[in-house]
């Protein structure tokens, strides 16, 4: 990578990092008025929406699929043909809304299923009381034996 796609990098990164709260803390949208050009477009630039911009290469890894994946992907896909959602809710949800921090930590299928437990209780399909009770119970099924 060459030493002045390093810096627009370096330089998006840090307008990035001006503008988004940090981790667990809400923030609220700054005013146009308030940034620069430069922080304006890193604020309206979503962190998978990378097409045609200067960035760091992506190395590309073999991973094996794994059983939860195909499981998340059948149950939002279930979902979907029950009328829950549409694919541009789903999208949306796993992709833009997110933002940089979860977009980049969680595993692709992870996405998909905080998007399908957000549209299911923004929705009113279930309480975050019955989410948050099934996941306590999921979990104790495969907790190993003492």
């Amino acid at each position: 990578m060459s030493a002045s796609i390093r810096e627009e990098v370096m330089q998006h990164l840090k307008a990035v990092a001006e503008i988004q709260p940090p981790v667990q803390q809400t923030g609220k949208a700054p005013y146009p008025s308030d940034l620069t050009h430069e922080q304006y477009r890193a604020y309206l630039r979503s962190p998978h929406d990378v097409g045609g911009e200067v960035d760091v290469p992506v190395e590309w890894t073999e991973e094996e699929s794994e059983a939860w994946g195909y499981r998340a992907y059948v149950t939002t896909e279930c979902l979907a043909w029950r009328g829950v959602w549409c694919a541009e809710q789903r999208r949306r949800m796993q992709n833009v809304d997110l933002g940089t921090t979860q977009y980049l930590g969680l595993p692709y299928y992870g996405r998909w299923l905080l998007a399908a437990a957000r549209i299911l209780v923004d929705g009113g399909h279930i309480t975050l009381t019955e989410l948050m009770n099934k996941l306590d119970e999921v979990k104790k099924r495969h907790e190993p034996a003492r």
